[in-house]
């Protein structure tokens, strides 16, 4: 599947897979930049989770810091922006005197987006040269538009708000608008829905980039849930690497709605128009997995969310992923985590407070 493609599986696959794990060494450099006419939150609030992590979970714990990300906010020529709420936002630099970055953010804009893109065209280029760099582009909200200015999500799906998902499916017919999605990734392109779903696309970056665990404390730290990728509420992001093979595609995006149920792999098979040998064959080439392999790592996936925030117990969460067998779901749950449900709960569950300390439910 794809967090789509996120579209698909964790931060593209379980944990970050699509991404070299960062360790705590050289700081991962984001560069937000900021838009006249936008909703300041969507700035500011991948700033503050990319500047928490590794940051404000350890000075909570009374660890020492280990700061993650380097955060600059950048704006067209360096200018002052003010945000659709008139308030004002000081840049740190321009955006053209950065000549290299990790990750791009672009935050919302104005709402008359066509008059705003051609008011920044040094921008379109500046995000074409970081992708080609090799740097991982986010767009927020309507923000999506400047990317999908770039060229860069032609044949990609994306994501945006639903009140502009149609004048930018006209504008821009190549993309594979999917705004029912909270966050997508596709190619080091990575997009969220909503203004607030900026928090859900920065803690995606952060899993993606630094693991699961650092995603996890930031998210704690700050109070606030990990990265929604479906109105269905599960975050079922990217299993696969990027491929291009458009009846693989149209399997996994059946597995993705449907991995609750019985899914053989001969009517995925028939589905694609393909003989059964033929599909695994094609579907191991794409993703990288073996049909069963893939559809039990998606709902392996969907259960770590559940037992990180759902008081359900171990029966019923496997029962929702799709296991009827209990003792078969732990099985496989630990065979893909290193850790049965019961501990991982009590190791990544919801938090109580108690005499200043954080501690995950149900720990002692």
């Amino acid at each position: 599947m794809q967090v789509k493609r996120a579209a698909n599986g964790r931060p593209a696959k379980l944990a970050g897979a699509n991404a070299a794990i960062a360790g705590p060494g050289r700081p991962i450099d984001v560069t937000v930049v900021l838009l006249d006419g936008g909703y300041a939150s969507t700035a500011i609030g991948p700033v503050e989770v990319f500047h928490s992590a590794g940051l404000l979970w350890n000075w909570l714990k009374g660890e020492p810091p280990q700061p993650r990300f380097r955060v600059r906010l950048a704006s067209p020529r360096g200018r002052m922006v003010k945000s659709l709420c008139n308030v004002g936002i000081k840049p740190e630099c321009a955006l053209e005197s950065i000549d290299r970055t990790d990750i791009a953010m672009v935050s919302a804009s104005a709402w008359e987006l066509q008059q705003r893109i051609m008011r920044h065209t040094s921008l379109i280029a500046w995000l074409r040269r970081m992708h080609a760099q090799g740097a991982y582009l986010g767009a927020v909200c309507s923000g999506a538009a400047f990317v999908a200015e770039t060229g860069l999500m032609d044949g990609r799906e994306a994501t945006t708000h639903w009140g502009v998902a149609e004048a930018l499916r006209e504008r821009y017919p190549n993309v594979r608008w999917r705004p029912e999605q909270f966050v997508t990734e596709d190619g080091r392109i990575c997009c969220s829905g909503g203004v607030y779903a900026s928090i859900d696309i920065s803690l995606y970056l952060v899993e993606k980039f630094c693991g699961r665990e650092v995603a996890l404390q930031t998210a704690r730290s700050l109070l606030v849930g990990l990265p929604r990728s479906c109105q269905s509420g599960y975050s079922v992001l990217p299993l696969s690497r990027p491929h291009t093979d458009k009846r693989i595609q149209k399997a996994e995006e059946h597995v993705r709605a449907h991995f609750r149920e019985d899914i053989g792999i001969d009517a995925l098979a028939e589905r694609c128009a393909m003989s059964s040998r033929t599909f695994i064959r094609r579907f191991k080439a794409a993703t990288g997995r073996l049909p069963g392999e893939y559809l039990q790592m998606m709902r392996v996936t969907a259960a770590r969310e559940l037992l990180e925030g759902d008081p359900a117990s171990v029966r019923e969460i496997g029962e929702r992923v799709g296991y009827a067998d209990t003792s078969f779901f732990r099985t496989v749950f630990k065979r893909h985590t290193g850790m049965t449900p019961a501990e991982y709960r009590g190791r990544f569950g919801p938090l109580q407070s108690g005499s200043g300390t954080l501690a995950p439910a149900g720990a002692g």
